[in-house]
């Protein structure tokens, strides 16, 4: 037997044994692809959409109109923040809220903390975090006076303790990481890099964009500050669906955000010639919340919700080790490189593989039908969303780069 119908056959025997392989089916076709392997950058719609969509134009604002804001969407950020905080976070009610962009939410709360440690000047962030963070983090640190202190971690183990360690003092305010780095993959240890922050006497910021939805957290029992995710990857809200921002509650009404609109004020109606802020985690908002954008995220909260996150998190190995086991019998003996973690305990859901050949060979595979990303200089993501890949998927992927390098 050749090493690609060993593979194959490992594969279906993987797919028949999967007990969630029952959610495939859910989500949409796309015409001409043979891979998807882009779940990590954005996620598939569920084939119900038309009709969510269809029915919220038709009923909730067709036919409801204005009175729908209060039957409903006044308090659907709140509502919606604690749904995927129960789903996703393992956080209790009233810590999360869906609103702004992750840009939008990661500035406010950047500066609300920074705000919030008087007497301390330095920011802390990895130095190959997703730009966003950085360039946020940069135009806070020179608003308020602030310096930039860079952690500098291995490329492909991604950020440690001990790196954190390294650079943490009296004079640290904020600390600012991913839980799953955008290049590599790479799972940071949560609740060890949190205590140590704590012991500094700092405040931690997550970015959870590639790990809300298929890697399990404890936010509340890891005594975790503040979070801030997007919703369009792994929770498959559609292309630039809201942010959610968790904030502890003990840090609620300590931490106030800097943009003061009227949805975060105290009574909302007043029109009063002061801003005074709500109590809880309303006061994150800011500006009337994007309620069509929050419609494709709902149906796909309930799925993990049904499958649960820790099964999601088992299919999410299941499917990056077999990935790793096929780069390892199709592409290593090319040249190509494993840029992420071997060992699935330190990996979020998705791996990179790099080779000098692959911004040519992206092109060539999206031409296919075989979707994954090109991320700079040399390297291709495979980004497996647990509910809608199955490992037979995966494999015609890794097939299809095989092919491209010769």
């Amino acid at each position: 037997m050749t090493a690609t119908a060993d593979l194959m056959d490992r594969a279906r025997l993987l797919d028949e044994a999967d007990p969630l392989a029952h959610h495939l089916p859910a989500f949409a076709d796309a015409p001409g692809v043979i891979a998807y392997l882009d779940g990590n950058s954005l996620g598939r719609p569920l084939r119900e959409l038309p009709e969510t969509v269809g029915a919220f134009i038709r009923d909730d604002w067709g036919t409801r109109l204005i009175r729908s804001w209060d039957e409903q969407w006044m308090e659907l950020p709140m509502v919606l923040g604690d749904r995927i905080a129960e789903v996703a976070l393992g956080a209790a009610a009233g810590q999360t809220v869906v609103a702004d962009s992750t840009s939008v939410l990661l500035y406010k709360l950047m500066r609300a903390a920074v705000a919030a440690r008087p007497g301390r000047d330095e920011i802390v962030i990895e130095a190959g975090n997703f730009p966003t963070d950085r360039f946020i983090a940069a135009g806070v640190a020179q608003e308020t006076g602030a310096t930039l202190r860079w952690v500098e971690p291995d490329a492909v183990t991604g950020v440690t303790g001990a790196d954190v360690a390294a650079v943490v003092s009296e004079r640290t305010a904020l600390v600012v990481l991913s839980h799953v780095d955008y290049r590599s993959g790479a799972l940071a240890d949560m609740p060890a890099i949190t205590e140590l922050v704590h012991d500094a006497g700092a405040l931690m910021l997550w970015d959870l964009c590639h790990s809300v939805g298929v890697v399990p957290m404890r936010l509340d029992e890891w005594g975790v500050d503040i979070a801030v995710g997007c919703t369009y990857k792994y929770l498959n809200g559609g292309p630039g669906s809201p942010a959610f921002a968790y904030l502890r509650a003990e840090h609620q009404g300590r931490l106030t955000q800097p943009i003061h609109g009227w949805w975060g004020a105290a009574d909302i109606f007043a029109m009063g010639p002061e801003y005074a802020p709500v109590g809880g985690i309303r006061q994150l908002l800011s500006g009337t919340p994007p309620v069509m954008s929050m419609l494709a995220m709902q149906p796909m909260l309930d799925r993990i919700a049904d499958a649960g996150i820790d099964a999601v998190r088992a299919k999410s190995v299941s499917l990056t080790d077999f990935a790793v086991q096929a780069y390892d019998e199709l592409l290593a003996p090319h040249g190509v490189r494993l840029l992420s973690p071997r060992d699935a305990a330190h990996r979020g859901g998705h791996i990179t593989i790099g080779h000098d050949t692959f911004q040519e060979i992206t092109k060539t595979l999206w031409a296919g039908g075989v979707i994954p990303d090109f991320r700079f200089p040399d390297g291709i993501r495979l980004g497996l969303s647990p509910l809608s890949t199955s490992h037979e998927e995966t494999l015609r992927g890794v097939l299809a780069v095989r092919d491209a390098l010769a």
